[in-house]
């Protein structure tokens, strides 16, 4: 196995149950409140739009609470992941909320050989996902084979510019690592996860790949995909950089001064022609 994927599995492993027993995730007030949605698809639905009825994956989908939301919307979902700790939690909280989705195991570049290739209608991939990628060519080749003619894609991730910044620093903004996709991943030591929690992780070195806007859509366009939505947020969904950025009611975090003068995420979407 890939050194990088065996890593960042690990950590994902480590780190999946004390998510979900965190409040970050709104795991009990999903299970509580039968109507309730996470924060994430709460704020891509204006985008998102009607899913009601379409036959969807959702990629990267970690413990499942945005799947359970795809769900609650009216999709028929499938949740894929290569994290088994991730899985085992997002099949329990679908079993508390007595909600079919099914999980299944796998790398997301071979997701086409283990689900059922051009049936989806949606293909959706969450906020935080491409940047555990080594190259953004291979997703863009899985999207387009699990789509459906007609169907489309709906990312929303951390914007590269975003990527670039060193959040070490609390008084600026200091460009230091790369935008363009390398080779070499920027390999990171912290044994703290994003959530709050006392516990350390023991698998604390992970693996990331940053990739250029530009990069993701040539490689879409090149497997037959046409662009049809581009946002540029000035949100985020986690204080990417700790001392300059205030928490809004809605759970994303934005610049404290002058917000206008970075994107912090994206929204993309897509049709398979």
């Amino acid at each position: 196995m890939d050194r990088s994927l065996q890593l960042n599995r690990a950590s994902w492993d480590e780190r999946a149950p004390l998510h979900a027993a965190s409040k970050d995730y709104e795991v009990e007030r999903l299970v509580q409140h039968r109507e309730q949605l996470s924060e994430t698809v709460r704020f891509d639905l204006p985008l998102l739009g009607d899913i009601d009825g379409l036959n969807a994956v959702h990629l990267q989908c970690h413990i499942g609470t945005d799947t359970l939301s795809l769900a609650r919307l009216g999709a028929k979902v499938c949740g894929l992941d290569y994290s088994a700790a991730s899985l085992a939690e997002a099949r329990a909280l679908a079993a508390r909320c007595t909600a079919a989705i099914e999980y299944v195991e796998s790398d997301v570049y071979a997701a086409d050989k283990v689900l059922p290739a051009g049936t989806f209608d949606l293909v959706y991939t969450g906020i935080g996902a491409l940047c555990w990628l080594p190259r953004i060519e291979p997703w863009a080749r899985t999207v387009a084979a699990l789509l459906k003619p007609g169907g489309r894609l709906f990312l929303r991730d951390g914007h590269p510019m975003l990527m670039a910044v060193n959040e070490d620093h609390q008084n600026r903004l200091q460009l230091e690592y790369p935008y363009f996709e390398h080779q070499e991943p920027t390999v990171w030591h912290n044994d703290q996860t994003y959530v709050e929690t006392d516990q350390r992780l023991v698998h604390s070195e992970t693996h990331e790949w940053n990739h250029g806007l530009g990069e993701v859509i040539t490689a879409l366009l090149g497997h037959g995909l046409q662009l049809t939505a581009l946002v540029e947020h000035q949100s985020i969904p986690w204080e990417a950089l700790p001392g300059q950025m205030v928490k809004g009611d809605d759970g994303e975090y934005r610049l404290c001064e002058q917000p206008a003068r970075l994107p912090l995420s994206y929204t993309l979407a897509a049709v398979k022609t």
